[in-house]
């Protein structure tokens, strides 16, 4: 980021500097999303047409997540989370097999991601955000959060029918 008394420049994303950290995807759509204190979205992601995401928040701040739901995979279940926030410019990778959530900690919070398969919606299936088992430590304090009806009636990981799960490949 380069400020100076006008504002900033950054270059939010390079394609030769991803693939020096082993991001190396093709993406193909970008997604952008508004929400409010408390919003909670996700555990989202699809079987077949599995997606990798690169989530940054450019107004406000979100507790971002994603958990491992590969069959097979070592760290299936296992998840973690990040701060991001558009005073920081942070960046959240989520690699193909996780599912992907946030909660909205700012008033209003934009958030905009960048998808390596597009969006197909008879494949996608979801994970109970407050899955006890996944023990996801949301930063809730005071918030009650707020999400859709899809969302709420999302089961737990264990509850979920394995051809409904991607497949870990080495």
């Amino acid at each position: 980021m380069i400020p100076d008394r006008r504002g900033f420049f950054l270059e939010s994303y390079n394609q030769r500097e991803m693939a020096d950290i082993g991001i190396t995807e093709r993406f193909v759509q970008d997604n952008h999303s508004r929400s409010r204190r408390g919003v909670l979205r996700g555990l989202h992601y699809q079987v077949t047409r599995q997606q990798s995401k690169l989530v940054r928040a450019t107004r406000g701040a979100i507790f971002d997540v994603a958990v491992d739901v590969r069959r097979g995979s070592p760290t299936f279940g296992r998840w973690t989370g990040a701060g991001l926030s558009a005073e920081s410019h942070t960046m959240m990778y989520i690699p193909q097999g996780f599912a992907h959530g946030f909660l909205v900690l700012s008033d209003v919070a934009d958030v905009q991601y960048k998808c390596s398969d597009y969006y197909a919606p008879e494949d996608e299936r979801g994970v109970a955000w407050n899955d006890p088992e996944l023990g996801i430590e949301w930063p809730l304090g005071d918030l009650e959060p707020v999400l859709s009806d899809r969302d709420l009636g999302w089961c737990p990981l264990s509850q979920t029918d394995g051809v409904d799960l991607p497949v870990f490949t080495r």
